[in-house]
């Protein structure tokens, strides 16, 4: 269980930092918003991925198409989060 926690972490991190250096913009997220984003992100990849190809192959958590999916996921947020966030934006 400890195993997998510090692995979502890990995901979280890696996924959320490749996510917010792929999105053009500021992002005002703390490393605990950037590595929820990344978990966030690697359940959505994750949904999408057995969505597209129908199967989850379960051989493993370290995965190339893991992480890739984990980070395209983490992006999908990121931009849906900079949308909604922007127009709650107070502009002075």
């Amino acid at each position: 269980m400890l195993g997998l926690i510090i692995s979502l972490i890990v995901i979280g991190i890696i996924a959320g930092a490749l996510a917010r250096l792929i999105v053009p913009g500021r992002q005002n997220l703390s490393i605990l918003m950037t590595i929820l984003l990344g978990i966030v992100g690697s359940f959505v990849g994750g949904f999408l991925g057995f969505l597209i190809f129908q199967r989850d192959p379960m051989d493993g958590f370290f995965q190339p198409a893991g992480i890739i999916g984990s980070v395209i996921g983490a992006i999908i947020v990121l931009l849906i989060w900079t949308r909604f966030a922007g127009r709650r934006a107070v502009n002075r």
